[in-house]
């Protein structure tokens, strides 16, 4: 099983100003889904987001296929 909260980890901290304010938690829901969530400084968020949301997307998307092979359900959320 892949660690999702590391992949997403290693390309937020490659975008914001800050790397050192990015916290990153995974949780195990009972559903057998896992949720990744995303904490920054409050002037990096709109670099995570993107335009029209395109970077939560992109990260949303890469999170989403490392979890194919598993089988899994990874939902990715900014904080």
């Amino acid at each position: 099983m892949p660690d999702y909260g590391k992949i997403v980890d290693y390309i937020v901290r490659r975008l914001v100003n800050h790397p050192e304010k990015v916290k990153i938690t995974s949780e195990h829901s009972g559903a057998g889904a896992v949720m990744v969530t995303i904490t920054t400084a409050p002037d990096d968020i709109g670099r995570v987001i993107g335009k029209r949301g395109a970077t939560i997307n992109a990260i949303r998307l890469v999170a989403k296929a490392a979890s194919v092979k598993p089988g899994e359900k990874v939902d990715v959320d900014l904080a």
